[in-house]
């Protein structure tokens, strides 16, 4: 029981980071149809761009504190929603209009792009930090063996909740929002309607980055150790968790993300380690089997 409580808190804590990355996958498929391969290399440069500011910090002997946390936060988040934008414009908008398979290219060749600009710039080597956040609260103790929930632990889990809840209001009570989703329903109509699309596709992009950004910086402090692959293996477990809660479904792709995360910590607790990557893809497969939407996807109706 204890120990598989433990994994409980493993699982949603790591589920809470696959959500946040598959939040930007869905997002973007929502108002433009297309699946942004890259995103997984985002969030790897939002890892990279936290570790290079809580080693400046170290260096000018500034980190201690929350605060020194929240300005690494804000610094990952500007500089790769940042990284973002610049993609939308270079790699996105010039084939928005041309044929399906374009975009979807350029993304791939952006994710190599990416990849071996970090491994050239960073080193190949993973690059480890020391634990800026240790210890826990011991939640039961079963003989030798103690359930404890790390304080990095309930950090992820809270600010995931926090950035969830502000991106939901964004999106449901804010002007951008609308215009987000009437983007989503027509692109079309919206921009004869008014709104600015081309400004609403670019803010989509800006805004999963820096949930990505959060994500990146949340998997540096929890592990402790990066390096320029890990945006794609995390890349693909996201977009499985979409494609699991259903793509274009916000609720679906951190339902998903906890999914994907209880699957995977779960089988390497009681299974064999080497196929929890496995175990997650067959549930997927046998999910859409089923329900081809998803959990919480909804089919799609095509406009003519």
């Amino acid at each position: 029981m204890a120990y598989a409580l433990q994994q409980l808190i493993n699982g949603i804590s790591l589920g809470m980071i696959y959500g946040l990355i598959a939040v930007g996958y869905t997002m973007v498929y929502g108002i433009i149809g297309m699946i942004n391969f890259a995103h997984g290399d985002i969030f790897m440069i939002g890892s990279f761009v936290a570790l290079i500011t809580v080693l400046l910090l170290q260096m000018g002997g500034l980190m201690a504190g929350p605060a020194a946390i929240l300005a690494v936060l804000l610094v990952s988040m500007a500089v790769t929603a940042l990284y973002g934008w610049t993609m939308e414009r270079v790699a996105y908008r010039p084939l928005r209009g041309s044929f399906r398979l374009a975009p979807l290219i350029s993304a791939i060749g952006l994710s190599i792009v990416l990849q071996n600009y970090i491994q050239v710039s960073q080193g190949a080597r993973p690059k480890p930090l020391e634990a800026l956040i240790p210890g826990g609260v011991e939640v039961m103790r079963d003989g030798p063996f103690v359930v404890q929930f790390s304080y990095i632990q309930m950090l992820i889990i809270a600010l995931t909740l926090a950035v969830l809840a502000a991106f939901t209001i964004l999106v449901t009570r804010t002007p951008l929002g609308r215009a987000m989703r009437a983007c989503e329903q027509d692109r079309k109509m919206a921009s004869l309607l008014g709104i600015d699309t081309d400004r609403t596709i670019s803010l989509t992009f800006v805004i999963g980055a820096a949930l990505a950004a959060v994500a990146g910086t949340m998997y540096l402090l929890r592990y402790g150790v990066i390096d320029f692959y890990i945006g794609f293996l995390a890349g693909v477990k996201a977009f499985t968790a979409a494609v699991l809660g259903g793509i274009g479904s916000l609720p679906g792709a951190v339902l998903g993300g906890l999914l994907i995360g209880l699957i995977e910590t779960f089988w390497s607790a009681y299974f064999s380690v080497q196929y929890k990557d496995v175990a997650a893809f067959s549930i997927l497969a046998v999910t859409l089997i089923f329900l081809p939407t998803g959990l919480l996807g909804r089919q799609e109706v095509e406009k003519v």
